[in-house]
């Protein structure tokens, strides 16, 4: 009698796709993951970039960082962990383009007799200050953190360069800074 060894072709879920690439690091087992949700990352990137090519190229550029991310990252939900890395990776490329809008204008409606728009620069004027003022209460990691990101428009990798703390430590000092303020902001009125 001759025993035939059938193998199993049923679909392999998200997480043993996940734990046959951590073992094997078989890009042919990531890719098979990765195109499930292709059309998932698609769709984000063409939300944040607006542009078919960038789109398209964003997708291939995801693919890239997976390799280099995933074996560093413990990820528990793989579609909800993709879409978090797609955003972020386009609003890296929109933060990089820096796209200047020009925006031409009356000359005549400009000047005016019409003095309440100052009004709106003085408010601004506070808001700032108050800001100043509320940035110099954060912790110094913080404080750092989030001039170098909102001020100086560097990016978290270039963070993580200038100050020695991993990606994940520049994250949280970025958000925890982004709360201080906002609190601060708040309750000083």
């Amino acid at each position: 009698m001759r025993v035939m060894h059938v193998e199993n072709t049923a679909p392999r879920s998200d997480e043993e796709l996940l734990t046959a690439f951590r073992h094997t690091g078989d890009q042919q087992v990531l890719a098979t993951l990765y195109l499930r949700y292709a059309d998932l990352v698609y769709g984000v990137c063409f939300k944040y970039l607006n542009d078919a090519e960038s789109s398209k190229d964003a997708v291939m550029n995801i693919y890239q960082e997976l390799l280099v991310k995933l074996p560093n990252h413990e990820v528990d939900n793989f579609k909800g962990w993709l879409y978090v890395v797609a955003k972020n990776h386009c609003l890296m490329q929109l933060r990089k383009m820096k796209q200047t809008i020009t925006v031409s204008f009356d000359v005549n409606l400009v000047q005016s007799e019409d003095f309440s728009h100052l009004d709106s620069v003085l408010d601004k004027e506070q808001e700032f200050k108050k800001l100043e003022s509320c940035l110099e209460t954060l912790p110094e990691a913080q404080k750092q953190a989030v001039q170098l990101f909102y001020l100086q428009n560097k990016c978290y990798n270039e963070i993580t360069g200038i100050t020695g703390n991993d990606w994940n430590k520049v994250r949280s000092l970025i958000q925890n800074g982004r709360r201080n303020l906002k609190n601060c902001m708040e309750s000083n009125g």
